[in-house]
């Protein structure tokens, strides 16, 4: 009976949570800036208005671009349920992100724009520098590792949780690497490869952005959850600790918004020296973690 709850729990989590949690982080960081904003489920509404509009094609449209969408959607939901589902390992999901880079920069180049080039660049930088941090983070998950209940080790698995988060940060391009709050040309990263898409194309593309930042956010609420030996040595069951995927993951949404209303992007020749400050940061952590 508890696997059955446990199942439909998560299947439910599958289909609606990367709908609303972008919506919820936009209505935060709204709120933040002193702003009504808009409604949670105004993304679910803008996902449906571009499937509706006919996709128009660039002069510079080629085979590539007509699968491109498709394959970053493909790629983003197993990831999904990789992190959501643990069917596979982890180390599955550099994989899987390294094709959906691999076709938005594909189709940001192919289209041919000025700006779809600066947004490639950009996002090939990011991804070199959280990339490694990204498989260091999911080896350090995979090895059993435990934060023990002495406050060593909680403070030492804070600092931990702290740098995956900010590698994380990298990952789904926010602040202080990107700034969503802008549109404009000469900053944006993942709005400048999608200047040239429209209709099911534009479509595919920001639902599997989406998945991606729902999923790399509930990945790291994972490694918090199932590495914290206060957890499970308390009356948390099982299914309790599933049940805690969705509060937890809420107020990451209520956190993140509230990191983007507050927070500045950085200069890009500052990003080389933040990211490999993080992964050691992260290598030194895990392993005082796991000698803890």
């Amino acid at each position: 009976m508890e696997s059955a709850i446990i199942s439909v729990y998560l299947i439910l989590l599958f289909f609606i949570l990367p709908v609303f949690l972008p919506g919820i982080v936009r209505k935060v960081r709204a709120m933040a800036m002193g702003r009504k904003g808009p409604n949670v489920e105004l993304f679910f509404y803008e996902l449906l208005r571009m499937f509706r509009k006919k996709t128009i094609h660039p002069l510079q449209f080629g085979t590539f671009s007509y699968i491109a969408p498709i394959l970053c959607l493909f790629s983003a939901l197993v990831i999904w349920s990789i992190v959501l589902f643990e069917w596979g390992p982890y180390l599955f999901i550099p994989f899987f992100l390294a094709m959906y880079r691999i076709t938005y920069i594909g189709y940001a180049m192919e289209t041919g724009t000025s700006f779809g080039g600066m947004g490639s660049g950009r996002e090939t930088v990011l991804s070199v520098m959280s990339e490694p941090t990204l498989i260091l983070m999911i080896l350090v998950a995979q090895s059993h590792i435990e934060i023990s209940e002495s406050l060593q080790g909680f403070f030492v698995g804070s600092l931990f949780l702290i740098m995956c988060s900010i590698a994380i940060l990298s990952e789904i391009s926010k602040p202080p690497f990107d700034d969503p709050r802008t549109h404009l040309e000469l900053t944006m990263v993942h709005e400048a490869m999608l200047l040239e898409a429209s209709g099911k194309s534009l479509f595919l593309f920001e639902w599997a952005a989406a998945i991606k930042q729902t999923s790399l956010l509930v990945f790291l609420v994972k490694i918090a959850l199932d590495h914290s030996k206060l957890i499970k040595n308390a009356f948390f069951s099982e299914l309790q600790r599933d049940l805690l995927l969705l509060p937890i993951i809420t107020l990451f949404a209520f956190i993140l918004g509230y990191w983007e209303a507050i927070s500045v992007r950085r200069s890009w020749k500052w990003i080389p020296e933040m990211m490999g400050l993080v992964f050691l940061s992260i290598l030194i952590l895990g392993s005082l973690v796991k000698l803890n």
